[in-house]
């Protein structure tokens, strides 16, 4: 029993450390639409279709539950009607050119409280500094879709995320998961003001 219980921490270890060393060189960012009604979000699905978000190998999966699990925390809840975001992700193997900006950290541009609409004026608009960025060999990237408007209002990427085959991939993607997601630090207003209560329950009848 002993050994067995040595082995088990041992294999642990290695495991923890082999995902320390995957993700090491890892890049992590995001980027946003000002145009994003950030403070409304409330509820989310998935995007469904082909490739990873419609993956049910343990991969997608472990994706998956580890966005969920992420935006429970932050106050949102899965609805598989009328959500009010979509969630979509996707691998991409090898390098690849990406087009992000340089913007403020989101929250406290959500603070000055400045989203635009079509009714803004142009004058009045925030202009948008693109930035071309080389991500290589491997990429992770979660997109948040608004549905009124289905236009992308967030994107965050990992880059350098090599997953290998078995129970490490998993453990790799959850990381990276993390990693992005602690980029979109927006919480609901519910959730702010404490008048929210978690459920692992999907909302599947709103």
């Amino acid at each position: 029993m002993t050994r067995t219980i040595t082995r088990l921490c041992v294999f642990c270890l290695i495991a923890a450390l082999a995902g320390c060393m995957t993700m090491r060189e890892a890049r992590v960012d995001s980027d946003y639409s000002y145009r994003g009604n950030f403070r409304h979000y409330r509820t989310y699905d998935f995007v469904s279709g082909t490739g990873l978000t419609s993956d049910s190998s343990h991969l997608g999966q472990s994706v998956r539950e580890a966005i969920q699990q992420r935006l429970l925390a932050q106050g949102y809840k899965l609805a598989r009607r009328r959500p009010d975001m979509l969630v979509n992700f996707r691998v991409y193997q090898g390098d690849m050119n990406f087009h992000g900006f340089q913007q403020e950290d989101l929250s406290q541009w959500i603070k000055r409280n400045i989203e635009e609409d079509d009714e803004t004026p142009k004058e009045e608009r925030q202009g948008y500094q693109p930035i071309r960025l080389l991500l290589a060999e491997g990429t992770l990237l979660v997109t948040l879709i608004d549905v009124k408007t289905n236009r992308a209002v967030w994107n965050g990427y990992a880059s350098g995320v090599t997953v290998p085959d078995g129970p490490m991939g998993e453990i790799v993607l959850r990381r990276s998961v993390r990693s992005i997601l602690d980029r979109y630090r927006v919480f609901t207003e519910e959730f702010a003001n404490g008048n929210i209560q978690h459920s692992d329950a999907s909302d599947s009848d709103r």
